[in-house]
């Protein structure tokens, strides 16, 4: 059994009214979730294919950090999806500073967010002091890209700039993924 712990104030939409995001989780991932409210911790144990439930975890990590449970679960759609979170405050040097930080990756009305989403093809979450994204390794790689030029100060322009460009290199011809059927 695993465990992943999460934040009091997500633990509410992990559980799902009347239970119903916890039973899609179990159903659709093949675990047991064992969630104490009290403290945050969920235990997280296969019980169908164990492939499959090693994704366990990374579903309530993703819910624990701001994904909608319809994002998370869509790291149950391909093998390759992939969870990763980016620590905003390991390049911050104090509160001031995470708060400058947090508010250009989130931009104008959650714009820059927005972008990094849009353009990347991910689903792009800031929550707490963490930026999260769920795609395929090309596509959280140009999200993990565009969080560090933003937290090294680049300019949103450029930002932007190399968000269009890796945009057109993912969706320009032969680059599609194609599933053998053979």
């Amino acid at each position: 059994m695993r465990h992943v712990t999460i934040p009091q104030d997500r633990i509410g939409v992990l559980i799902g009214e009347g239970g119903a995001t916890m039973r899609d989780i179990e159903d659709r991932a093949g675990v047991r979730l064992d969630i104490d409210s009290e403290t945050g911790s969920v235990g997280i144990e296969s019980v169908e294919d164990p492939v499959q439930g090693l994704k366990g975890p990374d579903i309530v990590r993703a819910i624990g950090r701001g994904f909608a449970p319809e994002d998370a679960l869509t790291l149950l759609d391909d093998e390759l999806m992939l969870l990763d979170l980016i620590d905003i405050e390991a390049a911050t040097r104090n509160e001031t500073d995470l708060t400058r930080k947090k508010g250009r990756l989130i931009g104008k009305d959650g714009r820059t967010r927005e972008l990094m989403a849009e353009l990347s093809g991910a689903s792009v979450v800031i929550y707490g002091t963490t930026v999260g994204a769920i795609g395929t390794p090309e596509e959280v790689e140009v999200v993990r890209n565009a969080v560090e030029m933003i937290l090294d100060g680049a300019p949103h322009g450029s930002v932007y700039s190399y968000l269009e460009r890796k945009h057109n290199e993912l969706k320009s011809p032969g680059m599609e993924y194609h599933q053998y059927t053979g």
